[in-house]
């Protein structure tokens, strides 16, 4: 089951973060974009040029500290089709390194129309009888609030690709109370809904270490609810953005791990992609201001949570 390997990294590594990796082109330093666009022009061919060589650099940087990288599917498709070639260069380059990828891609849809979503991030399709993988993700974001018909196409992909999904409960974006907030008349919140349906998608499809392939997406930002729904939801891994420019911390995240230190993966992304815009590093010296930026978040979070076992 695909999140035993995330486990399994993030035990060797004793680690529990993902990095997440949604370039802009002004996180890049001036002197990769100066050779892609001398090569490619001021095109988008020379844009996601400059988001592969940017990716690589931090992927090369990251990979015997960070078990995880979560590329944002919108700041590649924000550069047309060249930017999706750089999305399935990163997602390989990282997967040949070692990494567990998780693909945010957010995607929200049913039946077929999931399938093909599933298929292309997570599994196979057929060209004149060959089996081939787009993009080969282990893991994506998806929206459940379409309900079962947009969740279990995903899960015998899962199952036969070995792959996982974090689905949205509780995100960390300021407005998500005005809906995920609201109470439904059985008495539970709609995040506490959606959570209690990502123990009952997840429970047919256990790995190992307890947890499922059906995980949640649930935001630092509200540490209360974070640790409710740790409680609520034993079998389901959790998927933490909001670390670090949007205001979390360890202590706000802490709520998440299980008493062996699982069950949470925290992503910081802007706070190590951009480390060396931050911390007034050398534009060449980018990739190693993002590895001691990633040293320093596991030392934070592992100062607080302990050994991870």
């Amino acid at each position: 089951m695909s999140l035993d390997r995330l486990i399994e990294n993030i035990i060797q590594k004793q680690n529990p973060t993902v990095a997440g990796l949604d370039p802009k082109l002004s996180y890049i330093p001036d002197y990769i974009k100066a050779e892609c666009f001398a090569k490619y022009g001021n095109t988008l061919d020379g844009a996601a040029a400059a988001l592969f060589a940017f990716n690589k650099g931090l992927i090369d940087a990251l990979h015997t500290i960070v078990p995880a990288v979560k590329p944002q599917c919108a700041y590649y498709e924000m550069y047309g089709w060249q930017g999706m070639k750089a999305l399935h260069d990163t997602v390989a380059y990282a997967r040949a390194k070692g990494m567990f990828v998780v693909t945010d891609g957010k995607r929200n849809d049913i039946g077929t129309t999931m399938e093909a979503y599933a298929a292309a991030h997570l599994g196979t399709v057929e060209v004149q009888g060959e089996r081939l993988a787009p993009f080969a993700g282990d893991a994506l974001t998806v929206n459940g609030y379409l309900g079962a018909d947009g969740i279990l196409p995903l899960l015998d992909i899962c199952d036969k690709e070995d792959k996982g999904i974090f689905v949205l409960v509780k995100t960390s974006n300021p407005s998500s109370g005005q809906l995920q907030d609201l109470k439904l008349e059985a008495g539970e919140t709609v995040y506490e809904t959606m959570g209690s349906m990502c123990e009952a998608w997840g429970a047919d499809h256990m790995g190992r270490y307890g947890y499922s392939a059906v995980g949640a997406v649930v935001g630092a930002t509200y540490p209360q609810q974070l640790k409710e729904l740790r409680e609520k939801l034993p079998h389901t891994f959790f998927l933490v953005p909001g670390y670090g420019a949007q205001g979390g911390g360890a202590d706000d995240v802490a709520p998440g791990f299980d008493g062996r230190g699982l069950g949470a993966l925290i992503n910081s992304s802007r706070g190590i992609m951009c480390a060396w815009q931050k911390h007034g590093f050398a534009q060449e010296d980018y990739a190693k201001a993002a590895a001691e930026e990633a040293l320093r978040m596991r030392g934070q979070l592992t100062d607080r949570i302990g050994k991870i076992g």
